[in-house]
């Protein structure tokens, strides 16, 4: 009892209020109100250990976007050379099938005291092969004598009357040939057309 008016005595000496002057004299014996809310200097991270894993990481990324772009320019390289490649030799097989063709024609001509009948007969059996070559190569004979005229796959030269049905090939002046099914060139032909009596 004669401590705590003695605590009151002096806090009014000194102009404090008693409640003021207990509030601090619990202060000063070390029990602080705020000493639970802020965290132990020891657990913050350390922001230099945190920027070297942050750079670490970027160099390993920027290694890996630096092997992926070498490799698509490698792609890419490759890609042009073989397009390169495929223009220069896509037409090796073809002219491979051509050549069996040639070597027939300079054997019938390199032939002597040839009759016209063995020349025809070797003239045939060379068209033939050359049929076979280019069929090979999916290009097919287009003769459209008697056909209805379908201007996507003949060209028409002319008109002429006749007593057929009209709007049809009438004559074929030169055939067409396709490649799979696309025009390689047109049949170059003479359309009919109803005759003018009729």
């Amino acid at each position: 009892m004669i401590a705590s008016d003695t605590i009151a005595s002096s806090a009014f000496a000194a102009g404090k209020a008693p409640d003021a002057a207990a509030s601090e004299s619990g202060q000063n014996a070390g029990q602080s109100p705020n000493a639970q809310s802020h965290p132990p200097i020891d657990s913050i991270p350390d922001l230099q250990e945190m920027v070297r894993i942050a750079e670490r990481k970027a160099a390993e990324h920027y290694d890996a976007w630096l092997r992926a772009k070498a490799e698509a320019e490698n792609v890419r390289r490759r890609a042009e050379e073989e397009i390169a490649k495929a223009r220069l030799y896509a037409i090796d097989k073809f002219a491979a099938a051509l050549l069996p063709v040639k070597d027939s024609l300079e054997a019938a001509l390199a032939t002597e005291n040839q009759t016209v009948e063995s020349l025809r007969e070797g003239v045939e059996l060379t068209l033939k092969q050359l049929t076979a070559a280019l069929e090979q190569f999916g290009i097919k004979e287009e003769n459209p004598a008697g056909n209805k005229f379908d201007p996507n796959r003949h060209q028409a030269i002319g008109m002429i009357e006749t007593d057929g049905e009209p709007n049809h090939v009438a004559q074929v002046l030169q055939k067409g040939y396709l490649i799979h099914e696309r025009v390689l060139r047109p049949a170059l032909v003479m359309v009919s057309k109803a005759k003018s009596g009729s």
